[in-house]
């Protein structure tokens, strides 16, 4: 098995069982109050249906767990036939025969059952430790995948428990600006003291980056506001032509889920509720190519990933020069996220002001690059020099060279998911997601 980690003193079988449970707990609540109707959705070549989703994080766990460690037989006989994501392609997922929702509650219900057997029963090798590690990060970012189906299809906000009563502190000294990052060496990617990373994140390998100068927030609502209002929509000359054929078939006048009032004001739709904009939140909703002609507009430019991952990971040398061999696993160290430092798990069931949380600022001084929106790079999805594949074959490999890098997770995202190198990636078009971004200088 080709997976090289690092020593976790929190692997465990009570941590790794317990984190199996919570992913299932956050899943289903994710899903619940949903009718029926609203879990087989409404067919859109963006998401799949609720219920697709629910059925494939249990065949998911089933396949590397029950069946690759212990070798036994599928529950089902169909399974593999409904829920293999890599071989039922996205829009045939909508005319599938799937089970009621309870027949699918037994099926996941009983899949985590024997797994969670598994694992008191038998001697926790570093092999089986990996394979739990794996099937609990992919139930995590299913679980932020049917948030942003509820918001996708206009469905009331997911009834999740443990939620944050009062937003977060703001930082009212804290306006727009730059930071400077100075240039140097830097090793983009994960670190082989890290306890678990995906196989794109293999291994810190030197990038040199020229000095640059990046936003300390992210791009807020107020920011973008301008942009439409300036007919950004409309103009040509700030658009890529992938960018501007997208928005001509798209017929995208305005951001998705805005919509202007008689009166010229403009709401914005939060799952099934319209709300006025925020100023100060970060702007969400935005796709690669919005992202650029708004930077366009700007006279900006979004950051590479190694920029991206530069200001929110490295320490400054002695005198602000280059960097230091030190690499932050989090923007303000290597404790672990908490809520005055990010704004992720579902805790404040929604964005909060880009000036809050200042204890979670990365050592040059950016804020949020964590949590709250994922934030778009400049850079297409590609592998790390002598990068080689992990078990889990079908996660990074088949998007290479296809689709944009996205960093830093967003308010759904899970905090054990979360860290400076993960690498997120969706195709160019995607507006549906939780995603904003932030700009560098020129």
């Amino acid at each position: 098995m080709n997976v090289q980690v690092a020593p976790d003193l929190s692997t465990s079988v009570s941590n790794l069982a317990q984190d199996l449970l919570d992913a299932r707990q956050r899943e289903l609540e994710v899903l619940s109050g949903l009718t029926d109707e609203q879990m087989y959705g409404s067919k859109m070549r963006i998401i799949e249906p609720p219920i697709w989703e629910m059925g494939h994080v249990g065949w998911f766990q089933e396949r590397w767990i029950l069946r690759n460690l212990y070798g036994e037989a599928p529950l089902w006989s169909n399974a593999d036939t409904l829920y293999d994501s890599f071989n039922i392609p996205n829009a045939e997922r909508w005319d599938l025969a799937f089970p009621s929702y309870q027949e699918t509650l037994d099926y996941i219900t009983a899949i985590l059952q024997r797994c969670l057997k598994r694992i008191t029963e038998q001697e926790l090798t570093d092999e089986a430790a990996y394979f739990y590690r794996i099937v609990t990060n992919h139930e995590d970012m299913h679980g932020e995948t049917m948030v942003h189906i509820r918001q996708t299809l206009g469905y009331p906000a997911p009834p999740i428990a443990n939620t944050r009563l009062m937003p977060p502190p703001i930082d009212y000294d804290f306006e727009p600006h730059d930071v400077a990052i100075p240039g140097g060496t830097f090793m983009l990617g994960a670190t082989q003291d890290m306890p678990f990373v995906l196989d794109n994140e293999k291994w810190a390998h030197p990038v040199e980056l020229a000095p640059f100068h990046i936003s300390a927030m992210p791009v807020t609502i107020a920011q973008y506001q301008a942009f439409v209002e300036a007919g950004g929509y409309q103009a040509r000359e700030y658009w890529s032509a992938e960018g501007w054929e997208w928005r001509r078939k798209a017929g995208a006048e305005q951001p998705m889920y805005w919509h202007r009032e008689v009166d010229g004001s403009w709401q914005r739709r939060v799952f099934d509720q319209y709300c006025p904009l925020d100023p100060f939140l970060p702007m969400m909703n935005v796709n690669f190519y919005e992202a650029n002609a708004y930077c366009a507009w700007a006279g900006r430019r979004l950051p590479t990933e190694a920029e991206w991952e530069a200001a929110a990971a490295a320490e400054p040398g002695s005198n602000g020069r280059s960097f230091t061999q030190v690499k932050r696993l989090y923007p303000w160290g290597n404790e672990s996220p908490s809520p005055e430092r990010a704004n992720l798990d579902s805790a404040a069931l929604g964005l909060v002001d880009v000036r809050a949380l200042p204890k979670g600022d990365s050592a040059f001084g950016c804020r949020q690059m964590l949590g709250n929106v994922w934030e778009w790079t400049a850079d297409t999805f590609d592998a790390y020099p002598g990068f080689e594949i992990d078990p889990y074959e079908t996660y990074s490999a088949p998007s290479f060279g296809q689709q944009k890098v996205l960093r830093g997770g967003c308010w759904v995202t899970r905090s054990r998911v979360i860290r400076n190198t993960w690498r997120n990636f969706y195709t160019p078009d995607r507006n549906n997601i939780f995603a904003g971004f932030r700009t560098c200088a020129t």
